[in-house]
């Protein structure tokens, strides 16, 4: 297995997979309400509906730059704002999730050889994810889809928790 298939599997098994670290990340918003997905049961958190328009913002950023464009903050904002909390929205939010990992994993995989390691941007900007290659970034967004899960697993926690009374 290459280094760019080895990343695009990492990739895949975080979101719906079997992640090393454990839960993947579908299962914490699994069964989840809108109202809860909008609550904030731990303070100065944000929500779990926020951290999900936030990561397929990025998601959808990360694609964009793999297919070539310049690199830039997601379209949507950085934290994309989460509007009223209904059920058909939140499925509509869990779904675009869904559907923008896959993107991005496909965007990476039609990859050439030669374009995984082709730079992203011309300076190191964390706050942007510049300056690192094509499989940097790919790794770099895994890195930040577990950072952001582990919130989504302390967030469930609470939620459920809440449940129990």
């Amino acid at each position: 297995m290459s280094a760019a298939q080895a990343i695009r599997e990492q990739f895949e098994r975080a979101h719906a997979g079997d992640p090393w670290y454990g839960t993947r990340r579908a299962r914490f918003i699994e069964g989840v309400s809108a109202a809860e997905a909008a609550s904030t049961p731990i303070a100065e958190s944000p929500s779990m509906w926020a951290l999900v328009l936030h990561m397929t913002a990025w998601t959808r950023e990360v694609t964009r730059r793999l297919r070539g464009a310049e690199p830039r903050e997601p379209a949507e904002g950085d934290w994309p704002p989460v509007g009223a909390p209904t059920e058909e929205r939140w499925a509509a939010a869990c779904e675009a999730l869904a559907a923008a990992h896959a993107e991005a994993a496909a965007a990476f995989a039609a990859l050439e050889p030669g374009e995984v390691d082709a730079p992203v941007g011309t300076t190191r900007e964390p706050a942007l994810g510049t300056g690192v290659t094509r499989a940097g970034m790919m790794v770099g967004l895994a890195q930040h889809d577990a950072y952001h899960t582990g919130q989504l697993a302390l967030l469930r926690r609470a939620i459920d928790r809440r449940r129990a009374g």
